[in-house]
Parts: C-alpha cells; structure tokens; sequence
C-alpha cells in the first residue's frame, strides 16, 4: 500500500479532490471499508452523509449495495491486523452503534447459518441483548453441526488404529486397500483377449485398535483473533471426548484460567462459554496443564494459540521447558481451522521450539493424524 493510499484511508472521502485514487485492489477494499463505518462520521458532523450515512452508497446513485454488517466485518478482519480490527469492531458497537443485524431475532432468523457467521456472533457476543440468544444458541447448533459432520469420520478414522500390512480384513475401507495384494490375488481371472485384469475379490488391511490409556491436555487461547481456531477447538473436542481410548480435559485462557472439561462433550455449551479478547497469560495456562498431568510419558499438551505472550516470555518458556523435561508430549497449534491460516508471533513460537515444543497450523484431520501417531506406542 503506498504512502498516499494510507493518506486516503486517514483523510477518508475528503482526500477524493487532491489525493488519486488508489489503484490496488486490496487499498480499495480498504477504503471502503473503512468508509462504511466512519462514514457515519459525517452524518454527526453536519457534512452530507452519502445516503444513509452508512458508507459510499445511497438512493440515486450507481454505487454497489451496502454490505451488510457480517459482511463488513469480515471484510474488516481480512483486510487489517488484529489490533486494528479490535478498535474498529470496538467503535462501529460503541460509538456508532452498529448492532442492526445481531440485535434483532427476527433479523438473525433469517439468516442462513454459516461458520462466518458463527465467528462474527462469537466476537460480538458480550454485547448482545439477551433477547437474540436463542437465535444464536440455534445459529451455533446449525455451524456445529454441519463442522462436526464434515470432520467426524475423517477424525475417527485416524483413531481407530493404524493399517496391519500382515492382515487382511473383510471390512472395505478405501484408505486400507491393499493394492499389490490385490494384483497378486486376483492373477488367475487375467483377461489375455481383453488385456485386462478382472478383479473378484479386492483386498483391504486390517487396522489396529488401541485401548492404551492416553490423556489430551486441550489449552485454548480466546483471543480475538483465535476465534476460528476456538470453534474448530470444540468440535474437535466434542469429538475427542467420545473416543474410549483417550481421556481429554479442556481448558480455555485468557489471564485467567477456565477449565471446561465438564462441558468438553458439548461444542455448542462450550462455544456459548468462552469469552473472546482480553488479555493473554499463555504461561499461566501451560503451567496449569503440568499440574493436570497425572503420568507425563502418556501425556499430550496441544496449546492452540497466536503465542502473543501478554505475561512473561521467558515464564513461558520455562514452563513449557519443564513439560518436555517430564516427557510431556507437546505440540503448539497457531491455527486450528479448515485454511490452516495462523497468524502468530513467530518469535515466540521459535523460542518454544527451541525447547522442545513445535509449532504448526494444522487442520482438525491432520491434528488427529499426528495424534493418533504419537499416541500409538
């Protein structure tokens, strides 16, 4: 973005007579953006608000339709870093008063329910009437279910044990097809007129089940900008909960420390539970998780956060030190979501590497793949 892009979005519409307009497709994004809530500045101010005050449209004109306010704020949040999204979702509730779409039942009733959707309420959830929250106990229900659906069977799957080369299995499973045996087993219906082997009988691995007694610390971050990672965080609880062969407790921090493991069955109660923003104490929370560690050679800490530490860095890495020193396995995810989009303080999450905690953004079914693959011994 050029100096004079940044100009425009500081001076707003009034930089249209002596500032060009920008050429780049994201500062556009940008301005308008901006536009459609400080807009409403000029209504305030006696200028002349385009339309309705609320951005560069209004009747009579040939501008694009308003966005509404999900979309916006999704704009909002693509286009700018965290700390600026923050201030902005702070003034369009604040001093502006941006709350149509979330503040009436009917409005939200309408709406298809969608994971974007899910993420705005979620950000926006400690400002909104208590009168819309059924609608949105409804609307997470909806994007809960839909996410749980899509991930389940390939979350599973990477539980139910890894392929026995050695074994067959009467059970047709694609990702256990046993293609040389196959081949090799199916030889004699050799098609020598056609040139082509007639397959009677495929063959499929049997898989391994396991029964071993592993427990999964989950420490979540609920930072504002986690919050896809917090809605993946709890489907992929509510699936780990109901896995015979793990033992989960779920714990979810801010500075302060919240452990929902009751709830851990229950991604909709989970989501209505946590509280969005605030600070972050990322070391109280991973010492807390070694206190919860019962036999450490069995144990996984997965921490799902940015790693902007607000407390001590060197607190946090010390406590994350000890945990690798007990034979805590360990595993830091700075994305917990279908993109695998992380953004995060990549020198922070070095130092934890350092000592023995990588660090990767993962989707929930590779989460599960190294899951099941650490936990097989």
């Amino acid at each position: 973005m050029t100096t004079s892009d940044r100009w425009r979005l500081v001076l707003g519409r009034y930089a249209d007579r002596h500032l060009p307009a920008p050429t780049d497709a994201a500062a556009l994004r940008a301005e308008a953006a901006l536009d459609y809530l400080y807009g409403r500045e000029y209504a305030g101010r006696g200028g002349r608000p385009d339309g309705d005050g609320s951005g560069g449209t209004g009747p009579g004109t040939l501008d694009p339709s308003a966005p509404s306010v999900v979309d916006w704020l999704g704009e909002v949040r693509e286009l700018f870093p965290r700390e600026t999204v923050e201030v902005v979702q702070r003034h369009a509730l604040e001093r502006y008063g941006l709350t149509e779409l979330v503040s009436d039942p009917e409005a939200l009733a309408r709406i298809e329910p969608d994971e974007h959707l899910l993420r705005t309420l979620l950000l926006l959830k400690g400002h909104l009437d208590p009168r819309v929250m059924a609608e949105v106990r409804r609307i997470v229900r909806a994007v809960v279910d839909e996410l749980r659906r899509r991930l389940e069977s390939e979350v599973r799957a990477a539980f139910t044990g890894r392929t026995n080369r050695h074994r067959h299995s009467p059970l047709a499973r694609g990702t256990s097809f046993d293609a040389r045996g196959t081949v090799r087993a199916n030889l004699r219906h050799w098609d020598a007129d056609g040139q082509r082997l007639v397959v009677e009988r495929p063959l499929f691995f049997e898989r391994n089940t396991r029964r071993l007694p592993w427990e999964v610390v989950l420490l979540v971050d609920q930072s504002g900008s986690m919050v896809g990672s917090v809605i993946h965080s709890a489907v992929m609880a509510g699936i780990l909960a109901g896995l015979p062969a793990y033992r989960l407790r779920l714990v979810v921090f801010d500075t302060s420390v919240v452990d929902l493991t009751d709830v851990a069955g229950d991604p909709v109660e989970l989501l209505m539970s946590v509280q969005l923003g605030g600070g972050t104490d990322i070391a109280q929370a991973v010492t807390y998780a070694g206190q919860l560690v019962e036999n450490p050679s069995r144990s996984v800490v997965v921490l799902v956060s940015d790693f902007c530490e607000g407390g001590s860095p060197s607190a946090l890495v010390a406590a994350v030190r000890r945990l690798v020193e007990a034979r805590v396995t360990t595993i830091g995810l700075a994305s917990l979501d279908g993109e695998a989009h992380p953004f995060y303080d990549r020198r922070m999450a070095e130092q934890l590497a350092d000592v023995g905690m990588p660090v990767a953004a993962l989707t929930p079914a590779r989460l599960a793949e190294w899951l099941a693959e650490v936990t097989a011994r």
